[in-house]
């Protein structure tokens, strides 16, 4: 039995004790520093609260960070400290400097870390990477990727406080940042434009155009301005063909190749993504293996999504950071 202390009770501390009641060799508690919100998450997922985070950190072997960006580095580097396993909600810090710090201290410490990128482990795009690494498009030469609906809402309005969250392209468009660099390699330059919807508060709107190490080159569309709802569709193009997939169009991922018929793939798990990346990180916890998302992995997504905002903000090329 897996015992996780999960810290953070709101949306995606939600999310998750979802996926650990699927799980019967997980024990799950948790901290939540509001009592309303702790009261009505014990009562829903049936788990008990903890007092401190010092008296979860001393009964669990894994920890489960929930919280706002801006608060994620302290608990961190507190749980890696202590020994325990870490499994952080995206992204791994609000700056590089801190996402780095996450990763060495894990590195050094000998502990197991991941960053929680669930893009990963959403089938489409799980198989996008795989079709890429097999050759199916031949040279991968050129991508672009959709994510976005409406603003997100509740949690104290943190994630509309940029000083916190890093708005759109530190929340939203990294899941994209990341799935791109796992699938295409290492970004060499980034391009960005944002726009608000209303003065002062945004942006709501991003478009980040990539070079990669390869010589590929990629565009990101991430909004926060669709009222219609939630949608994401990629596609990559190759010197063999083209790969695509859209949300509201169907459930399978399209492949087209020259002198051939399309092929349709149906993406057949219908495992929760959230399950399938929890899962992943609890076995490797039960294994003492690696997990599939590094912490380096982790730095270099707010990396990209870092010198996305800052060139939107300057209007000039920029070069993400490495480690």
């Amino acid at each position: 039995m897996t015992r996780v202390g999960l810290v953070g009770a709101g949306g995606m501390g939600n999310v998750h004790a979802r996926q650990y009641a699927k799980m019967p060799d997980v024990e799950l508690r948790f901290y939540e520093l509001d009592p309303e919100r702790a009261k009505a998450y014990a009562e829903r997922w049936q788990v008990q609260p903890s007092e401190s985070v010092d008296g979860l950190m001393t009964w669990c072997d894994a920890v489960d960070v929930c919280l706002p960006t801006d608060l994620h580095l302290d608990l961190g580097l507190e749980a890696i400290a202590a020994g325990k396993a870490l499994l952080m909600e995206k992204p791994a810090a609000r700056t590089f400097e801190d996402a780095c710090g996450l990763a060495k201290a894990a590195e050094d410490a000998a502990v197991p870390y991941m960053p929680a990128q669930v893009v990963r482990f959403f089938p489409e795009f799980a198989k996008g990477h795989d079709l890429v690494e097999s050759g199916a498009v031949g040279r991968a030469a050129t991508a672009r990727t959709h994510r976005g609906g409406g603003a997100p809402s509740g949690a104290g309005g943190w994630f509309m406080d940029h000083t916190r969250s890093g708005g759109i392209l530190l929340d939203l468009a990294i899941h994209d940042f990341d799935w791109l660099r796992w699938t295409l390699g290492e970004v060499t330059a980034v391009n960005g434009r944002s726009v608000a919807a209303k003065k002062g508060i945004g942006p709501d709107y991003a478009l980040t155009t990539f070079s990669f190490d390869s010589g590929a080159i990629a565009h990101v569309e991430s909004t926060w301005m669709d009222p219609s709802g939630f949608r994401t569709a990629f596609e990559v193009c190759g010197s063999e063909g083209m790969i695509e997939f859209d949300s509201r169009r169907a459930t399978t991922l399209r492949t087209s190749q020259p002198d051939k018929t399309a092929s349709e793939a149906p993406l057949s798990s219908t495992d929760d993504p959230y399950y399938r990346q929890i899962r992943a990180f609890i076995d490797t916890v039960q294994a003492g293996t690696t997990p599939p998302v590094s912490g380096w992995d982790g730095a270099m997504a707010v990396s990209i999504a870092l010198a996305a905002l800052e060139s939107a903000k300057t209007g000039q090329t920029v070069a993400p950071k490495r480690p």
